[in-house]
């Protein structure tokens, strides 16, 4: 079932179709070439905006055919397609791994990743089962031609769903707990940490009511990599006059730990040595520029201690929107020196960040 809707554009002329197709059912063998005869139509009745998906799938399906449910999402990744499982719906099984294909925008030579559960609704995957009859199958150059491996052998399988994995870009070790169950034991997508792992976003989940250092906690732990847990009295609020010449201290630092003297040396220092915010704000701005990872400065500051890499400290500097904390930049200050967060959020929803990974964010029925 295919739902177009005209919803008005940017001026009064220009209308933009949003389209939504139902997929509910088994998923059976040559459903993804049905569904690729219906985009087709789609693409070229009303081709998307540049930057806009061509369509939304709704899943709602216990399963079926592993071999099919790949090559659906590799469909929704060809035609840049998002997926959203809605509130009452269940996506199972090979539901789940079509689900992972979901394609908000195309950047290559990577996409962005379009998966979208709302509070209620249920992802669940498993170990697969084989199908001796299938043939084998695995993605050609030409997201078209499917794949040309399958699952007659319990290797081949599994490696055809790593690939899968590693296209969609998910999290490598989701995919290796999933291997090691037994078909019979089953994972929902419920907490932080696996929202982030599928790079998924939940809809209809509010922020949480947590004080400002527990949020830069929180974005530090994700930011880091999970290296450690600091908690909230870790957390150190800077002014930005303050924070800006925290930062360049940092910088002058590195930059005598690893070359010595030399001449931004030497003009930081007296940058720094002087009353001018303005000269330090604009100094600042120029570096960041120049492509020093320092943070951009939208609101409250704080660095965040207590992470260690071997006998190493590294120190997480975020500053966030005071209204929308959902909104926020990350450093972190290495034994290399400044560098750009270990982990980011889903692009298209960054809020994540603000929870713990233990967080239930999706609680099941």
């Amino acid at each position: 079932m295919v739902d177009s809707r005209k919803i008005p554009g940017l001026t009064a002329k220009s209308t933009i179709v949003t389209n939504t197709i139902r997929l509910s059912g088994p998923i059976e063998e040559g459903d993804a070439e049905k569904l690729r005869t219906i985009l087709n139509r789609l693409k070229a009745e009303s081709p998307p905006e540049a930057g806009r998906p061509l369509a939304t799938i709704e899943l709602s399906s216990s399963g079926g055919d592993v071999y099919e449910g790949l090559k659906l999402g590799y469909l929704f990744r060809e035609y840049t397609v998002t997926t959203l499982v809605r509130s009452k719906d269940l996506c199972l099984s090979s539901c789940a791994l079509a689900f992972l294909g979901g394609t908000s925008r195309r950047l290559e030579p990577q996409s962005v990743p379009g998966r979208s559960i709302e509070i209620g609704g249920q992802v669940g995957f498993h170990s697969f089962y084989l199908n001796t009859g299938s043939a084998q199958i695995e993605p050609g150059r030409d997201p078209r031609e499917g794949m040309v491996k399958g699952f007659s052998m319990a290797r081949g399988g599994a490696s055809a769903l790593m690939r899968y994995a590693a296209t969609m870009g998910v999290d490598a070790g989701f995919v290796a707990r999933l291997l090691a169950r037994s078909p019979e034991e089953w994972e929902y997508i419920d907490t932080d940490q696996q929202f982030v792992a599928l790079q998924a976003c939940p809809i209809g989940l509010g922020l949480p009511r947590l004080s400002p250092q527990a949020f830069a906690a929180n974005i530090c732990n994700h930011s880091t990599g999970w290296i450690g847990a600091a908690s909230p009295s870790q957390a150190r609020q800077l002014s930005p006059r303050d924070a800006r010449r925290h930062m360049l201290e940092q910088v002058q630092g590195n930059i005598e730990a690893f070359s010595g003297k030399g001449p931004l040396v030497t003009q930081l220092k007296a940058v720094l040595a002087v009353r001018d915010d303005l000269l330090v704000e604009g100094v600042y701005n120029d570096l960041r520029t120049a492509g020093i990872a320092l943070p951009e400065l939208l609101g409250s500051f704080f660095e965040v201690s207590g992470y260690s890499s071997g006998p190493y400290q590294i120190d997480c500097h975020v500053t966030f929107s005071r209204d929308n904390p959902s909104k926020f930049s990350v450093s972190l200050q290495t034994p290399e020196g400044l560098v750009k967060p270990f982990q980011s959020p889903p692009a298209n929803c960054p809020a994540l960040f603000l929870y713990d990974r233990d967080d239930v964010l999706n609680p099941g029925r």
